[in-house]
């Protein structure tokens, strides 16, 4: 049943209880004690609202940073993870593999902001060696629902 239910509620976490305890089957009381259950275990962390800013009247920008460090012994990169997440800026810490250590996603007013946090707030960092800023141009499609008006043919049909 909790996969079930995390899959349903990855897509849509405003569906009510009764309409989610039809559509799987199962009585509400047992589907809202399994969800408080994995909330309790930090299966489910929260829940987010996907806003297209681009029609709103809101200036945003995000980007989204990779950064190579020299993790510290005995510290390891769980512990700078944690420094640079703490920041209010960032929205998202990764560990990756490949040619750099962290993708960090942060979210500032101007472009001017979000240079100023890497330069002087995330670059500083002991153990941070490099950061390769890209800044978010255009969304098509984020958390699995496409943002992006369909492109229409503009074209004029020919016919012979």
């Amino acid at each position: 049943m909790r996969e079930k239910i995390l899959a349903v509620i990855e897509k849509n976490s405003r569906i009510d209880i009764k309409d989610l305890a039809i559509l799987l089957g199962e009585s509400e009381v047992a589907v809202a004690n399994e969800i408080a259950q994995m909330e309790k275990e930090n299966i489910i962390c929260g829940y987010h609202t996907l806003i297209n800013w681009d029609n709103t009247s809101e200036e945003k920008v995000q980007a989204l940073i990779e950064v190579k460090v020299t993790p510290q012994r005995g510290m390891g990169f769980d512990k700078i993870a944690e420094r640079i997440y703490q920041y209010s800026e960032v929205d998202s810490v990764f560990l990756m593999s490949g040619g750099y250590d962290f993708t960090v996603m942060i979210e500032g007013k101007t472009m001017r902001q979000v240079a100023l946090f890497v330069s002087e707030k995330l670059s500083t960092l002991d153990s941070v060696l490099s950061t390769a800023t890209h800044f978010v141009l255009k969304k098509y499609k984020d958390h699995g629902t496409v943002i992006a008006e369909p492109v229409q043919d503009e074209r004029m049909p020919i016919s012979l």
